[in-house]
């Protein structure tokens, strides 16, 4: 069952396996085990980027298409459930609607893009789709009747995913059945099967394809495969699990706007997930998001908790201070590149394969 589950795609590491178990198992215990409503956001945003770093994996480790549009194709699932519950009000129609629609649109997109583009030279290509990207997000500051502007869209959700929704009286286990709580529910189980899903697509002959053609395109060609028809239809399967991706986030905010989901800082830290967490595998999307979320949510509040430890030393204390924690995490992502330059579960397989012959 497990084999199937998981496509025979193993960690093949023991730690690797542990460090995965543990990532789910919290994510699946959180309400329980950190209460507070900022560990259920960031459990939430790991989440949502787990699978937005999984589909853009598809694209780079997969196929070795270097593409800056994927947070355009984000922020249509975000744009997509805003406008048709702020147009069409708080149902379940409109969620299905704006889903629909905006898989549909970045659906189109990614082929026009693909079709147009990928025949291109890789540096080329990149070149169009940040263009491509720029001009999504211009479009969607501007056109304000639709978008809501720079100030975005706030919007209700149907009364099952709304917070003021009580699913039982008392709370049990000091968790409160709410809105809040199914919403959160019904992200982690969108994105294992979404992510089950990718497991299957990399692992099937199709993915064995899309790995040939990263390693020697020419060679792929010459075999007889199809270059351009198997990147595009790369390119819309990640596009599509992107927007998917992008809904959840707006889901789980009932907001959406331009720094939301279309931000280009967006598409820097997903590179960095991804990196972090090992290119060519959804394991490494699942372990770089979640380390890069948490780092990210909290390396904040531990500076701030070590500067004031280091009050009687004035330099540190100031070296400490939460508002230098980008330098720390700018810091942390070039040891991790430098110490694990494969990425984590790169790093834990080759670990792991080594090991039988050490005995």
């Amino acid at each position: 069952m497990l084999k199937r589950l998981l496509s025979d795609d193993f960690p093949r590491s023991r730690v690797l396996a542990v460090l995965l178990l543990a990532v789910l198992l919290v994510l699946a215990l959180t309400p329980f085990i950190f209460p507070g409503v900022k560990a259920l956001n960031v459990a939430a945003k790991v989440l949502v980027f787990v699978l937005l770093v999984a589909s853009f994996d598809l694209l780079l480790g997969y196929t070795g298409i270097v593409s800056f549009a994927h947070t355009m194709f984000f922020g249509i699932g975000a744009y997509g459930i805003a406008i048709a519950m702020t147009r069409m009000g708080a149902s379940w129609l409109a969620l299905a609607t704006g889903l629909g629609a905006a898989l549909l649109l970045s659906f189109v997109l990614a082929l026009a893009v693909g079709l147009f583009s990928l025949r291109v030279k890789a540096i080329f290509f990149a070149m169009i789709t940040l263009a491509v990207a720029s001009a999504f997000q211009t479009l969607a500051s501007q056109l304000s009747e639709f978008t809501g502007g720079e100030d975005g869209l706030t919007f209700k959700m149907p009364e099952l995913l709304s917070p003021s929704f009580e699913w039982f009286e008392k709370p049990w286990l000091g968790v409160s059945f709410d809105g809040r709580l199914i919403t959160y529910y019904l992200l982690f189980v969108v994105v294992l099967l979404a992510l089950l899903a990718l497991l299957r697509i990399v692992n099937s002959p199709f993915g064995r394809v899309l790995q040939a053609i990263r390693e020697n395109e020419f060679r792929a060609e010459a075999i007889g495969y199809r270059v351009v028809v198997f990147r595009t239809t790369s390119s819309v399967l990640s596009a599509l699990f992107a927007t998917l991706a992008g809904a959840l986030l707006a889901i789980w905010l009932r907001y959406n706007g331009p720094d939301t989901s279309l931000s280009f800082e967006i598409m820097i830290d997903v590179l960095l997930m991804v990196v972090i967490g090992g290119m060519g595998t959804v394991y490494g999307a699942a372990l770089g998001a979640a380390l890069f979320m948490v780092a990210q949510s909290y390396l904040q509040d531990l500076l701030r908790l070590g500067s004031e430890a280091a009050t009687g030393l004035p330099w540190l204390a100031a070296l400490l201070s939460p508002d230098r924690w980008l330098l720390w995490l700018g810091l942390l992502f070039v040891l991790s590149v430098y110490y694990f330059p494969a990425g984590v579960v790169g790093r834990l397989r080759q670990a792991g394969a080594l090991r039988p012959s050490r005995h």
